[in-house]
């Protein structure tokens, strides 16, 4: 009789020594799944009046959440669900952690505030977002110590996180002086933040709520890279002479980022500016202006996105958005998409010829021009075309080198260092088995 040459012997061997192999390829697996699933944000860096995304020309778009104080309301969007609808239900790639300080409730008297800003930006990495940390006063200039240690403790926390972004200083009155005031400041405290985070975009207050960018565009910052300026309008209150403020700032070759606008009166009160919210709309995307809605909360106001009583934690039908938040849902639905990266190159003067010389859009409105109450139908005009012009007009520029290789990379040299180990293991499992 002809022995079957794979005995049960034999076939045990075999077996034993297959099994390490077996782990060393499901480890692979895993590792590429896993580099997959935490895949980083491109790096945001300033070139001539740009923020670049990825080295590239473009915008973000997103919602700023309503202050954090405690007790004032809008810290119960200060969750992980709400971050995760508003990226997959919204499409938002940026959203705004508003943390009050020296008001009742705010930071510098409750410390739950810095934790519910830690909630969003670890929610916002999860969902592969951007997120501005924003000291969220109007008199920071006496707090300059706190923000100080503020702004190195995050720093420390998320300096290897392309997602974030410092927002040092959101609305100086109309009574702190530029150059003798916010500037010194804002250098003060990017300096701290520097000494830990060399790269990460910040962004500094402006005077007059954040209004006045042509005086800081007069006399900028410098000797600090990615460096960009807050501009806040209402489109009821602000209109053409502020967009002139900005162009103005535009030419003298600063870059701009929007992180509070509303769709109404600056008290936050009033119906949809439907008409100026377009030619807001329309400026932000012709200059490539970044840009996140406030305020994502359900306050009994106009500027809010949410009715009264709406769920803390996303899932929020149509029926749940005010005419303003149905508006900014369908704007940030169809903002141009955030280009890709390559390695075409241009000059940063090329940006700022580029940005200096582009006229207003000349693209189809963004939304409905009815101002009706249904939430349904406020801003149900479709913007296909002006993103699809407004992404094939980027201009390519040189990226600007950056530190970071993302938390997703980290997590697969791990991985792939585990699975080293098991194909270790079964070279050495299979020197045993043959001698």
């Amino acid at each position: 009789m002809k022995l079957n040459p794979f005995s049960n012997s034999k076939t045990a061997i075999l077996t034993k020594a297959l099994k390490p192999l077996a782990t060393f390829t499901l480890g692979l697996t895993l590792a590429a799944q896993s580099c997959l699933a935490l895949a980083d944000v491109a790096p945001l860096s300033v070139s001539g009046n740009k923020v670049l995304i990825g080295g590239q020309v473009g915008s973000i778009a997103g919602n700023s959440l309503f202050w954090s104080n405690t007790g004032w309301g809008g810290e119960k969007y200060y969750n992980a669900k709400t971050v995760a609808w508003l990226k997959n239900d919204w499409k938002s790639n940026l959203i705004r952690a508003s943390m009050g300080v020296e008001d009742s409730g705010g930071y510098l008297s409750s410390a739950s505030n810095k934790t519910r800003v830690y909630t969003v930006v670890d929610a916002a990495i999860a969902n592969d977002m951007y997120v501005i940390i924003d000291w969220h006063s109007h008199h920071a200039e006496n707090y300059k110590a706190q923000a100080i240690t503020f702004f190195e403790e995050v720093a420390t926390k998320y300096k290897d996180s392309n997602n974030v972004i410092y927002e040092i200083y959101n609305e100086p009155l109309n009574t702190a002086d530029w150059s003798t005031v916010i500037k010194p400041y804002a250098v003060d405290v990017i300096a701290a933040i520097r000494a830990i985070d060399p790269d990460n975009l910040i962004i500094v207050g402006t005077q007059t709520w954040s209004q006045d960018v042509d005086k800081a565009s007069n006399d900028p910052i410098t000797g600090y890279d990615n460096i960009a300026y807050t501009l806040h309008f209402y489109a009821g209150t602000h209109k053409q002479s502020l967009r002139n403020k900005a162009q103005t700032a535009l030419n003298n070759g600063i870059a701009l980022f929007v992180t509070e606008w509303g769709s109404v009166n600056a008290d936050g009160n009033g119906a949809v500016a439907v008409s100026e919210t377009n030619a807001w709309l329309d400026f932000l995307k012709t200059n490539h202006i970044s840009q996140a809605n406030w305020a994502l909360n359900d306050k009994a106001e106009g500027a809010s996105a949410l009715v009264v009583g709406a769920s803390p934690n996303g899932e929020w039908v149509s029926s749940q958005l005010t005419v303003s938040g149905a508006l900014v849902k369908d704007a940030i639905l169809n903002w141009p998409a955030i280009p890709t990266s390559s390695t075409s190159s241009s000059s940063s003067s090329a940006v700022s010829s580029e940005s200096s010389s582009s006229s207003s859009s000349s693209s189809s409105s963004l939304i409905s021009s009815s101002s009706s109450s249904s939430s349904s139908s406020a801003a149900s005009s479709s913007t296909a075309s002006v993103a699809s012009s407004a992404a094939s007009s980027a201009t390519t520029v040189t990226p600007t080198p950056t530190k970071k290789s993302g938390g997703g990379s980290i997590q697969f040299g791990f991985l792939m260092w585990l699975a080293g180990l098991s194909l270790f293991g079964f070279a050495t499992r299979k020197s045993q088995t043959n001698a």
